[in-house]
């Protein structure tokens, strides 16, 4: 079995206490960093967490937990966390006992209860949003999608004052209509009964545009001008039918001066009603999609800084300025593993930690675990992203044979091909992977890829292959781009 050698150069940058006989060990933050970055701010920040179908927290946590884990949330005069994982049993529990178990599987395939998810985020802002405070919303895979459609809906009919709660299905009825009639209807209820909201970041994981078996996109889920800032992590190697990859909208120069009339249902006349009916932006969106990415926070969201650096990051390279990361690891001659396995990777090649990490209760509280769940040892992000480069593939159409339902049903499928260049096919997707808009230039992919690429399967010796294809990308993180012909 190959050990992975960290060098002594990536080694933390700050103090750690030993660990040795006391497993559970506590870090201590230097001196000239303040528990909480930032320390605090003028503004009040409310972030909203919004996780995967049938993700919810175990000892597999996916990024939303992990992130809501960092948050400060002992304060709310400075900074409220709102989590929710989409299952029907959060937001239709009553319901959700009367369903049968094959129901409760459609909603994990086809995503039918979004308007109850998006609904119940939108009565959190509603109940306590204050002017002048800070909207920082999150998600991951279905999750990322509601918190896309919430962002949409806050641009399209604005926001309710508090208590307003008889009113919040009727402005989900007006968001998600797309006919011109429900447009001028949006437009009139924002104004008689609403208020205008920008949103300082939006940051997704993998955002999927499964909606139902027949697509439907809603309103500036694509695009959307009322967002300062938003980031976009996607996998290279998803490739479920019902998971397609949704794609910031590039508009093309054509679709900004054309006036042409289309279907309620066409593509491109929601765009064209999207334009037409968008709030004019003090700034333009600063927008980031990379594939396989990690994001920056620099919005104003408040972390705790001994947290920060139990996953391996450095609050001293984060505040008070975001420091350029170091080199990325080599991978020598580690492997990947094929296939997952019992025993996780960090286990057979470095010593065992326990950490114990935490929940965001519905009031914004911390709740306690009973007990501690094993986690990967305390190291710096250049080691986690060593770890991570070099994980077991998870790939789903392999794990359960029942996705392949969905792959053999012939679905509509629509694709950005570049900017205001739309492609759309009728038939199965067979595993088909997902498709790069300009591929073959200014791809911006996670050196992570390029470290996994390096490595090779520890059975077969094959090198690793993304499924997406993508060629000359720019590496992000250490500004190397790969020439033409690399990858085969």
């Amino acid at each position: 079995m190959t050990t992975l050698e960290i060098p002594e150069a990536h080694a933390p940058r700050h103090p750690q206490t030993s660990v040795g006989a006391n497993e559970n060990a506590e870090l201590s933050v230097s001196e000239d960093i303040p528990a909480t970055i930032p320390p605090k701010h003028e503004s009040r920040t409310l972030v909203l967490c919004f996780d995967g179908t049938g993700d919810q927290f175990d000892a597999d946590n996916s990024n939303i937990v992990q992130l809501c884990s960092l948050l400060k949330r002992d304060d709310r005069s400075q900074q409220m966390v709102y989590y929710q994982v989409l299952s029907l049993t959060v937001t239709l529990d009553k319901v959700a006992q009367r369903l049968s178990r094959q129901e409760l599987t459609l909603d994990l395939a086809i995503a039918w209860s979004l308007d109850a998810h998006v609904m119940d985020g939108y009565e959190f802002l509603m109940q306590n949003y204050h002017s002048g405070d800070r909207i920082c919303i999150f998600g991951f895979s279905r999750g990322a999608y509601t918190a896309r459609s919430l962002a949409g809906m806050i641009h399209k009919v604005g926001l309710l004052p508090p208590d307003n709660w008889q009113q919040v299905p009727f402005a989900y009825k007006m968001y998600t209509r797309t006919d011109e009639v429900g447009w001028c209807q949006s437009t009139a209820f924002k104004e008689a009964f609403c208020i205008d909201v920008p949103l300082e970041f939006v940051g997704v994981w993998d955002t999927v545009d499964s909606v139902g078996i027949v697509p439907r996109r809603l309103p500036f889920t694509t695009s959307n001008t009322i967002i300062r800032t938003f980031r976009h992590a996607v996998s290279l190697d998803e490739h479920r039918a019902k998971f397609k990859a949704n794609l910031w909208n590039w508009p093309s120069a054509r679709d900004l001066k054309i006036r042409i009339e289309w279907s309620p249902n066409d593509e491109k006349h929601l765009q064209m009603m999207e334009k037409l009916h968008s709030s004019l932006a003090a700034q333009h969106t600063d927008i980031e999609e990379v594939w396989f990415a990690c994001f920056k926070a620099e919005t104003g969201i408040m972390f705790h800084s001994e947290r920060l650096r139990e996953i391996g990051l450095d609050p001293a390279t984060l505040y008070p300025f975001v420091m350029p990361r170091p080199p990325a690891l080599s991978v020598g001659s580690a492997m990947i593993p094929t296939g997952r396995r019992k025993t996780p990777l960090w286990k057979r090649i470095i010593p065992k930690l326990r950490y114990q990490p935490q929940l965001v209760s519905d009031e914004g509280e911390t709740v306690a675990q009973e007990a501690s769940i094993e986690g990967p040892p305390i190291g710096t992000e250049e080691e986690e992203e060593l770890r991570d480069a070099l994980s077991p593939m998870y790939d789903q159409l392999k794990l359960s044979k029942l996705w392949w339902i969905l792959e053999l049903v012939p679905l509509e499928f629509r694709q950005q091909m570049g900017k205001g260049k739309w492609v759309s096919w009728f038939g199965p997707n067979l595993g088909r992977p997902r498709e790069i808009p300009n591929s073959s230039s200014r791809v911006q992919v996670h050196r992570t890829v390029r470290m996994r690429m390096e490595a090779s399967h520890e059975h077969s010796h094959r090198k690793y292959k993304p499924k997406a294809h993508f060629k000359n990308p720019t590496w992000i993180d250490d500004d190397v781009s790969l020439q033409a012909g690399q990858q085969k």
